[in-house]
């Protein structure tokens, strides 16, 4: 059910209901001008854990911001989104965890299973339709997301996906630098080459490194869908975009909402902040969750 009155809206807007807190410490040992995830961050919501299987994300998870769940067919809407940062010059990014595996390691050269297949939502898993956005996977990042770091020797990612139409092949190689930190995140998107022009990534089959990097830690894939982000140009400073800024973006009955910084710095920095979601059913009425 989409909004269709602005009345709705703003009576939603004005009224309160239970709120959330989110408020993540700082992570070091990133790298400036990266993406650092907050999953494994302390704070609120608690520190995600470590997947040790492939499996699909949803709001129980542990590390997932809490939202209320509706009844179909109510839909959410962020409604309004606030940041603040330890440090200045941050970006933050709202997005919907769909799915990961964990447990890959830095100093193996044989191919480690991924076996993660967007597909399958669509053939009744515990995900729905909604999450995933665009039918061709369009809407999907995927990630290579670290744990803990791997060692100091550089080496280059092949990575075996699954595209939108069925067809398999390889992302162009990508090269790790030395000491990948615990949170730092790599896109694959960019990575598909010219030969699947036009085509999206489905699934990730494996990851297979060219060489060890000396220290094993651990690393995994993660596909995720951005619903909002906010950029605060000063340190300590409360920035705040409403739902025309954002754009009224969705957020599904179960999606697992999680915090990615784009660092200014060699640190995550505190993050602190929230927003209010919107859930609309039948008849324009609204309920609320939210997030402060």
């Amino acid at each position: 059910m989409t909004i269709d009155t602005r009345d709705a809206l703003i009576s939603a807007l004005g009224n309160d209901h239970d709120k959330v807190l989110w408020d993540k410490a700082s992570i070091s040992s990133q790298v400036s001008g990266q993406m650092s995830s907050l999953w494994r961050a302390t704070g609120l919501p608690a520190q995600g854990a470590i997947p040790t299987t492939a499996a699909y994300c949803t709001s129980a998870l542990l590390g997932s911001i809490a939202i209320t769940n509706q009844t179909a067919p109510a839909v959410g809407y962020i409604a309004w989104h606030s940041l603040t940062t330890g440090n200045a010059n941050s970006n933050l990014e709202i997005h919907d965890r769909l799915a990961h595996m964990g447990g890959l390691v830095g100093n193996i050269t044989t191919a480690q299973n991924v076996l993660i297949d967007l597909s399958t939502i669509n053939a009744g898993g515990p995900v729905g339709d909604s999450r995933l956005g665009a039918a061709d996977y369009s809407d999907v990042t995927w990630w290579l997301e670290w744990y803990t770091a791997t060692g100091a020797t550089v080496v280059t990612a092949t990575v075996a996906v699954t595209y939108n139409d069925g067809t398999t092949g390889n992302l162009t190689a990508q090269s790790l630098a030395a000491t990948r930190p615990a949170s730092h995140m790599i896109s694959l998107n960019a990575l598909i080459p010219a030969a699947a022009a036009g085509k999206y990534i489905r699934g990730v089959t494996s990851v297979t490194l060219s060489a060890t990097t000396a220290t094993a830690g651990s690393f995994g894939v993660t596909a995720t869908r951005v619903r909002s982000a906010i950029g605060a140009p000063i340190a300590n400073y409360k920035v705040t975009a409403d739902w025309a800024q954002l754009g009224l973006p969705q957020v599904a009955n179960g999606a697992c909402l999680f915090p990615i910084v784009l660092t200014s710095t060699t640190s995550s920095g505190t993050v602190r902040g929230g927003g209010k979601i919107l859930f609309f059913g039948n008849g324009g009425s609204a309920a609320e969750a939210d997030m402060v």
